[in-house]
C-alpha cells in the first residue's frame, strides 16, 4: 500500500516538473493561445452544466397538484391488481376511472399530427446566441425545412435590429424563390422573441406563408430547428475558436454546405437534403445484372 502510494506521488512529481518545464519554454502569444482555448471550455461546460442545474432545480422544486381520490383509489387498485393476479389477465372494474375524471377523447389534430402531416410545407426559425474570442456576442439566424432538414444560414449580427430582422427574412424569401422552396412553404415556425418585428408577418403572408407562434416557454414545439441548434453547437460552435465576425460567418457558410450535401440524417435514410438517397444493394446489382 505504502509503495502504491510512494510510486504515484513520484509519477504526479515528474509529471508536474515536466509541465513546468514546458510552460518555460512557450512564448507569450502561445500561453494566451491556452487561455482563450480554455476559456472557451469553460464557457461551454458553464452552459451545459447550467442548462441541467435549473432542470433539476424545476424538477425538484416544482408544484405537485392535488391528485383526486378517485385517481389515488383507481392507481391503488391497479397496483394491488398486478401484484395480486397474473400479468396475463386484465384486472376488474374497480380499476377503471371514474366518468368524472376521465380524460376526453381528442376530436382534433394534435400539434405531432400537424407537424407530421405538414412538414412538406413547414419552416422553422429561430436565433442562436454565441460569443466570439474578442468577447462580442453575435445572433445567428437559421430557418430549416422540416421535411427535407435543408438549412438556411440567414444571417449573423451583434445588434439584431428589427430594419436587420426584416431585411433578413426578405432575403431569405429570395432565397427560398430561387431554390425553388417558395412555392412549397405554408407555414413559418418561429417563437415570442422580441427580436421579430411584427412587420416579418405581413412580409411572409404576402408570399402566401402563415406564421405560426409557439407557446410561451415551449421549445418542444419547435423542436425540429431546436435539435439543429443542438447539432450546430456539437458540431461547430463548441470545438471551434471563433474570432470574430468575418470568422464565424466564414465558419458558418462551410458548415451549411457541409450540413446540406454531405452530413447523412438517419430520418432521410443516410441521406443528405440536397443528396439523393443511395441506392440499395439489390437494387445495384438487379441493375447491373440487367
Amino acid at each position: 500500500m505504502i509503495a502504491a502510494v510512494l510510486v504515484r506521488f513520484a509519477y504526479l512529481a515528474v509529471s508536474h516538473a515536466f509541465a513546468a518545464l514546458w510552460l518555460l519554454r512557450m512564448t507569450d502569444r502561445e500561453k494566451d493561445v491556452e487561455i482563450l482555448a480554455l476559456r472557451h471550455q469553460l464557457a461551454v461546460l458553464h452552459r451545459q452544466l447550467g442548462a441541467q442545474r435549473s432542470r433539476s432545480a424545476v424538477s425538484s422544486c416544482a408544484w405537485q397538484p392535488r391528485t383526486p381520490r378517485g385517481v389515488i383509489d383507481a392507481s391503488t387498485a391497479n397496483s394491488r391488481c398486478s401484484v395480486s393476479r397474473s400479468p396475463h389477465r386484465r384486472c376488474g372494474r374497480s380499476s377503471r376511472l371514474p366518468a368524472s375524471i376521465r380524460p376526453p377523447r381528442r376530436t382534433t389534430v394534435t400539434w405531432a399530427d400537424f407537424l407530421r402531416s405538414q412538414a412538406e410545407a413547414i419552416l422553422a426559425l429561430d436565433f442562436i446566441e454565441t460569443v466570439t474570442l474578442t468577447g462580442q456576442r453575435q445572433y445567428i439566424l437559421a430557418a430549416i425545412h422540416h421535411a427535407s432538414r435543408r438549412v438556411w444560414i440567414v444571417g449573423t449580427t451583434a445588434h439584431p435590429t428589427h430594419a436587420w430582422v426584416t431585411q433578413a427574412i426578405r432575403n431569405l424569401l429570395m432565397d427560398l424563390e430561387d431554390t425553388g422552396y417558395i412555392a412549397r412553404i405554408r407555414f413559418l415556425i418561429r417563437d415570442r422573441d422580441g427580436k421579430y418585428p411584427a412587420v416579418i408577418d405581413e412580409i411572409l403572408g404576402t408570399a402566401g406563408i402563415a406564421t405560426i407562434l409557439t407557446g410561451v416557454r415551449v421549445p418542444r414545439m419547435n423542436s425540429i430547428v431546436e435539435r439543429w441548434v443542438k447539432t450546430l453547437r456539437a458540431e461547430l460552435l463548441d470545438r471551434t475558436l471563433i474570432w470574430n465576425r468575418t470568422h464565424l460567418r466564414h465558419a458558418l457558410r462551410e458548415y451549411e454546405r457541409y450540413y446540406n450535401e454531405h452530413r447523412t440524417h438517419r430520418s432521410l435514410a443516410a441521406a443528405a437534403p440536397l443528396r439523393t438517397r443511395p441506392s440499395l444493394l439489390s437494387q445495384a446489382r438487379s441493375n447491373t445484372s440487367t
